[in-house]
């Protein structure tokens, strides 16, 4: 019995060796895998935080406003009106969930074609196009690879715009297949309430801004800019683009979560701190144009004289380049008009959203185009629709006279014509669409922009963003020879590829 005792004793004892051993394999395993940390992400989830990293909000901070010429801000504390910039960042954490939350989709969906892998086709292109638009040559072909290759080379400016053209091409076709099978499983969308419809139009109407980018390069037969821009505007069943104001892809502000940035909590803080420039206040005021009294404040020195808020002569803006100095005392003294404070200021939830691809940019892209030679078509009649559209924006809905004025009445094949679809568009991206009004001032010189002393840079207006200083350090041989092909030296005055 006691021999029997002693078997079973060891017996027990070998078992809860053996099972301890197991169980420290396996223990070992899971401390591989962080129990607290998830190893994948619903798409709608990822697509939601792709979707607001896509947000460009002008009046942030009011740097783009004041760079594209829109505001001046006259208070050194709160910033300058120099074009003092130097690095920017790229866009690959972004990219990197674009790319993760196809994988995830393509699990979930069993298949390759879903609405999230059409969305990330149209989200690569357009990051992609954003990072180009502000250095110029960038990673493309060999980025996102991880480990695998932590230091890509850079696609030149041309291929760039070459791939994501296709991209969009087959964003879609993949869109089109998808809604002709009522197949669409896309949430978290923050702009277009998961309507894979309203994003096909937003696909063609942005390919239709970047083939516009392209128009220092239209005669290029690979690029083939005016027959892609032909085919889009010819073919409406196969690429259809934006009809209305209400297809806008926009952000809607709230008065919980998301506030409108000009708003009565910091009303207190910046209200007087920003006032419009002549770049874009004088052009109003010089056309009559009745979004100058929605926009703006009169000025109270020019009330002092006897105008009244009705006149546009009680409309002043500053001159970007004057000095700061200057400004700020002649602000003070009540002679440039502030933002409308009432219109900006009154609610958390603001007055309108912000648009980031909208109708009234595709109303004039289609009228440049005409302009060009590029398709057939009436461009005074879309320059019309570009005008009226913008108005709508501002709740102006009778534009027969404005539209009517010597000054405004489209002139033409002209070049003069083509100055006023150009102008009209830069007044229409007024606190909407990033810094679209920029790169189509770079593009073409319209309009004319202010510099001097309180511009900086050497009374210069800069063209580019110098690359992220991590790229130095990180991925100097591949920096190195992007710059060297392209500027010589890292210089934000330089001319990228696209604007030669």
């Amino acid at each position: 019995m006691a021999t029997i005792m002693k078997f079973t004793k060891y017996l027990t004892i070998i078992t809860i060796l053996l099972l301890g051993a197991t169980a420290c394999d396996k223990s070992y395993e899971d401390l591989q895998v962080n129990p607290n940390q998830p190893t994948s992400a619903p798409p709608s989830l990822i697509f939601q935080g792709v979707l607001n990293d896509m947000f460009d909000n002008c009046w942030n901070d009011n740097i783009v406003m004041r760079y594209c010429q829109f505001h001046c801000c006259n208070y050194n504390y709160y910033g300058t009106n120099e074009y003092n910039w130097t690095t920017d960042n790229f866009d690959f954490y972004t990219l990197n969930n674009v790319k993760l939350m196809e994988e995830e989709a393509t699990k979930l969906a069993g298949s390759s074609t879903n609405a999230y892998a059409a969305m990330s086709k149209f989200l690569e292109a357009y990051f992609q196009i954003r990072m180009s638009m502000k250095f110029g040559d960038v990673p493309m072909t060999q980025a996102l690879q991880g480990l695998d290759n932590a230091t890509p080379a850079y696609d030149v400016q041309k291929d760039v715009f070459k791939q994501s053209l296709v991209l969009l091409e087959e964003a879609n076709d993949m869109m089109a297949t998808l809604i002709a099978n009522n197949d669409n499983n896309l949430q978290g969308d923050i702009y277009l309430g998961n309507d894979l419809a309203s994003w096909q139009k937003v696909v063609n109407t942005y390919k239709l801004r970047v083939l516009i980018h392209l128009s220092k390069h239209a005669d290029d037969a690979e690029l083939n800019v005016k027959g892609r821009f032909a085919e889009v505007l010819n073919n409406p069943s196969k690429y259809p683009i934006l009809e209305g104001p209400a297809d806008n892809m926009q952000y809607q502000y709230n008065s919980t979560v998301n506030f409108y940035p000009l708003n009565p909590g910091n009303k207190g803080f910046d209200a007087n701190r920003y006032n419009h420039s002549t770049t874009f206040l004088g052009n109003l005021t010089a056309l009559k144009d009745p979004r100058t009294f929605i926009v703006a404040d009169p000025a109270p020195a020019l009330l002092a004289q006897g105008y009244t808020a009705s006149d546009f002569e009680a409309y002043v803006g500053a001159p970007a380049g004057e000095s700061l100095d200057d400004m700020t005392a002649k602000m003070g003294n009540g002679e440039y008009s502030a933002i409308n404070q009432e219109r900006y200021y009154s609610t958390f939830a603001g007055p309108e959203p912000c648009i980031q691809i909208g109708y009234a940019e595709l109303c004039f892209n289609i009228a440049e185009a005409i302009h060009r030679g590029w398709v057939a078509g009436d461009a005074g009649d879309w320059y019309n629709k570009g005008i009226t559209a913008s108005m709508n924006f501002y709740g102006i809905t009778d534009v027969s006279a404005y539209l009517a004025q010597p000054s405004v009445a489209y002139k033409g094949d002209t070049a003069e014509g083509l100055e006023q679809i150009l102008l009209q568009k830069y007044l229409a991206f007024f606190q909407n669409s990033g810094w679209e009004a920029f790169f189509n001032w770079r593009r073409t010189g319209v309009p004319a922009f202010d510099t001097g002393i309180g511009t900086g840079n050497g009374g210069r207006i800069p063209k580019r963003f110098q690359y992220p200083a991590s790229e130095r350090n990180t991925n100097k041989s591949n920096y190195d020879a992007a710059v060297s092909r392209q500027f010589g030296t890292d210089d934000i005055n330089a001319d990228m590829w696209l604007i030669k």
